[in-house]
């Protein structure tokens, strides 16, 4: 049986998840579907100071009550690092979630390397190509130019 179609006991997905859209809620939603527990890190403000090299939009503890709040997520973490083995030797999990945008990248093989070390299992799923932070953020400033006009 392969990771995908496996269903595990406790799984992980992390993210920024500023200004929650349905690209987030297809990841949560299909992760929910192969774990029977769903921890979920959420960026620190710091963290996606660093990885973004922009503050959030909206502060990491709102962020958090919009995914304790969604009903198919079973824990909620802080998530501070890159290294998702350090969040592991806090909230072990047997399976890691992302995006296939992931998938076949730098980033993505350093994920499964460093999760195999571990025994953990790395799911790709879908990355929901009409809807993104990065294209809402693009309309947002496009709309804030013609209202500026």
């Amino acid at each position: 049986m392969s990771a995908a179609s496996q269903k595990f006991d406790v799984g992980y997905a992390s993210g920024v998840f500023d200004m929650f859209h349905v690209g987030h809620l297809n990841l949560l939603r299909r992760a929910r579907n192969h774990c029977d527990h769903l921890v979920v890190g959420v960026a620190s403000d710091e963290y996606v100071a660093y990885l973004k090299g922009r503050p959030a939009v909206v502060p990491c503890d709102e962020r958090i009550d919009i995914i304790s709040a969604l009903g198919i997520v079973d824990e909620v973490v802080i998530d501070r690092h890159a290294d998702k083995r350090r969040i592991w030797h806090q909230r072990p999990f047997e399976v890691i979630f992302k995006g296939d945008d992931w998938q076949g990248t730098p980033r993505g093989a350093r994920l499964e390397r460093e999760m195999s070390e571990l025994g953990v299992a790395v799911v790709y799923f879908p990355y929901t190509t009409h809807t993104s932070s990065t294209m809402l953020r693009s309309f947002l400033s496009a709309h804030e130019l013609q209202v500026e006009r």
